[in-house]
Parts: C-alpha cells; sequence; structure tokens
C-alpha cells in the first residue's frame, strides 16, 4: 500500500513536473533563440529537449534513475527561484543572466552526484551492544538487501565478502532481498560461493525478503533454485526457524511479513532457553511491539533501504509504514537494528544514508 501512494506519488509529481520544467527550460537564452517567436515552438522545443535527457537517463542508468533525476532538478529548480526571488527582492534589479536555471542545474548535479557515490559504494557500519547473559563476546556481520544484479552483479558482491571476512566476524546473517527479479542465475550462483568461502566459526545464516522469491517472474531461475543454490554453499536458511548456536546463542529467522502463513514472535521463541542470548532475523521492520514484548535480545531487519532518499526517510516513520527507519534503538530492553542495504534496488541514488555492511560486537556485560 505504501509503494502505490509512493508511485501514485511520483507519477503525479512527474506530471506537474513537465508542466513545470517546460516553462523553465524555455527560458534559457539558448533555448529561447531556437524555439524562435511562436509559441508552439516555445513549448516544443524546451519539452522535447526534456524528453531527450529523460531518454538518455534511461538508457545509461534505468527509467527510475531517470525519474529520480528529472524530480530532483525540478525541485532544485524551484528552490533556486525561491532564492533569485528574494535576492530580486532585496537588490531591487533583474539578472542579466538566467540564474535561477544555473542555479538549479549546478546544485541538482553536485546533488546527484554525491547521491549516486553514497549509493554504488559501500560503508563498514559498526555498533557495540551490550548484555548480561551469558554469552561472551560475539562478532555479527549484517547485510541485507543486496538485490544481485541491480547495483554490483555477483562478482561484485563477492568482492565485498572478502572484504567483510577481513573483518574476522564469527557469523554472517543476511537479513533479506539477497536477489531481485531481474537477479541472473549466474550471478546468484557466483553470490552463494562467495558465502560459502567466508569460512566463518558460526556459519551463514538468511531469510527471505519480499524480493527473493520474485515478484514477476522474470528470473531465469525459481525460488526453491535459490534455496538450494544457498543450502549447497552451506548457508542455513531459516523460513520461521529457529537453531541453537553453539549451545551459546539462538538465531531465530522469520517468515517475511508479506508472505502468508508467518509465525507470531511468540510462538517462533516459544520453549527456547531464555537465559541464552536471541538473536532474531526480520526483513522488515514493521512487528517492534510485538518483538520488544518476547524472548528476543536483538533483532536485525533491513527493506527500508534507510528512507533511500530524502524526505523519505522520514515519511515512512512518520506514516507507521515501519517502526523504524534506519540505525539502533533499545526498546523494552531489547536492541532493534535497521540497516540501509549493501546496495539497492533500481535505483542508484541515496541520500541522507550511505550503503553498508554493519559489524555488531556483542559484549558480556561483567559481574
Amino acid at each position: 500500500m505504501y509503494w502505490m501512494f509512493f508511485i501514485s506519488a511520483m507519477l503525479a509529481a512527474v506530471i506537474a513536473g513537465i508542466v513545470y520544467m517546460t516553462v523553465a527550460v524555455g527560458r534559457f537564452g539558448a533555448v529561447k533563440k531556437l524555439a524562435g517567436e511562436k509559441k508552439l515552438r516555445r513549448i516544443l522545443v524546451p519539452f522535447l529537449l526534456i524528453a531527450l535527457v529523460f531518454t538518455a537517463f534511461s538508457f545509461l542508468l534505468n527509467p527510475y534513475d531517470a525519474v529520480i533525476i528529472f524530480l530532483h532538478v525540478t525541485v532544485f529548480f524551484l528552490l533556486s527561484g525561491l532564492i533569485t526571488r528574494i535576492i530580486r527582492r532585496v537588490r531591487k534589479k533583474d539578472f542579466r543572466y538566467y540564474v535561477q536555471g544555473w542555479m538549479a542545474l549546478c546544485g541538482a548535479t553536485l546533488y546527484l552526484i554525491i547521491a549516486y557515490i553514497l549509493c554504488v559504494n559501500v560503508w563498514q557500519t559498526d555498533y557495540t551492544l551490550a548484555t548480561d547473559k551469558d554469552l561472551g563476546r560475539l562478532r555479527v556481520a549484517m547485510i541485507s538487501d543486496s538485490h544481485i544484479g541491480a547495483i554490483f552483479d555477483g562478482e561484485g558482491f563477492a568482492e565485498y565478502m572478502d572484504v567483510i571476512r577481513e573483518q574476522s566476524p564469527d557469523l554472517l546473517v543476511i537479513v533479506g532481498d539477497f536477489v531481485d527479479d531481474g537477479t541472473k542465475k549466474a550471478d546468484a550462483e557466483i553470490a552463494c560461493d562467495a558465502l560459502r568461502g567466508l569460512h566463518l566459526p558460526y556459519g551463514v545464516f538468511y531469510v527471505y525478503g519480499n524480493h527473493d522469491k520474485g515478484y514477476y517472474n522474470r528470473r531465469d531461475f525459481s525460488a526453491e533454485e535459490l534455496k538450494d543454490m544457498l543450502e549447497q554453499n552451506d548457508v542455513y536458511v531459516l523460513d520461521d526457524e529457529c537453531v541453537l548456536v553453539d549451545d551459546r546463542f539462538y538465531i531465530a529467522g522469520r517468515r517475511d511479513s508479506s508472505m502468508k502463513g508467518r509465525k507470531d514472535i511468540d510462538t517462533l521463541l516459544s520453549g527456547i532457553d531464555e537465559d541464552k542470548y536471541v538473536i532474531v532475523l526480520d526483513h522488515q521492520p514493521d512487528d517492534y511491539e510485538a518483538e520488544a514484548a518476547s524472548a528476543a535480545d536483538l533483532v536485525l531487519s533491513g527493506h527500508t533501504h534507510g528512507g533511500q532518499l530524502f524526505p523519505m526517510n522520514f515519511v515512512g516513520q512518520w506514516a507507521h509504514v515501519d517502526d523504524k527507519i534506519y540505525g539502533h534503538e533499545r526498546r523494552n530492553g531489547k536492541d532493534f537494528i535497521v540497516s540501509s542495504g549493501i546496495a539497492d534496488w533500481e535505483i542508484h541514488f541515496k541520500s541522507g544514508v550511505s550503503s553498508e555492511y554493519v559489524i555488531i560486537d556483542i559484549l558480556q556485560n561483567r559481574r
């Protein structure tokens, strides 16, 4: 429902933006000369220029990125228009050149370059947590939303696994959306092989995200084949299952909330030894109230991409679509962490957050 609203809002914004930008682009001196004096040409020439640039970005990146670029340029034109209007009133004199247009193009270009860098590069994010339970020290590596094939292919994913292995984690957890609707089987196989090559003391644990089983049947492999690929590479696939690891801690993997038949958190954790530390993997961060009241000690999620783009990193939480968009918080003495994801779905831009893998050090309090 949230994404339907988001897409509808984006479509409405694009239509309004086309009208506004046709007028705004038509004010550039070179465009005026090209259009001449005829009213129809003054509309058609800037419109066709916008369409040409949009088409170019659709081929260079993809149509989703082209929409994002167009909307950001439109917003910068609106902002620069407001700024130049204020300056014009203060100085009581008009500008010699089309300052609004050039200011908007420069500002949007710089902003989008930074957003692109934040998306396609991956940083390490560290958290240190404490527990009174008899756990000792545990280092957990966490990734989510790799959407293999959207930002990087299987080989690119394997390179990041080498980087994660250098951090010497005890285990890796994959919190959903490992693959995307357009992922190629060859890339999925390379990525799964890279997971086997990690050789971590407690291995790799995985839960499904909303994209992993596929929405549009565009993949050349099935959800069952994905599970086989993961398990053949020694990955523990948890689908509403809870396992005790080394008699030290539990890993509970929840079925994604978009899927039918999901167990509630209390049912999933029933019968466990609550004196042991419990890590819950839940792709979508949308069940915090129940999880905070459960036997869970740490809940790890992804899905939100950190809000992706400003101001969406606030809207989702304000609208109560997700309980948290990004980062760490404590509720009822339990820790919750949401990752922005190691990659992205379709869109090559992130603002206000970067792509990441997460390293979590869990330390036992001294008694």
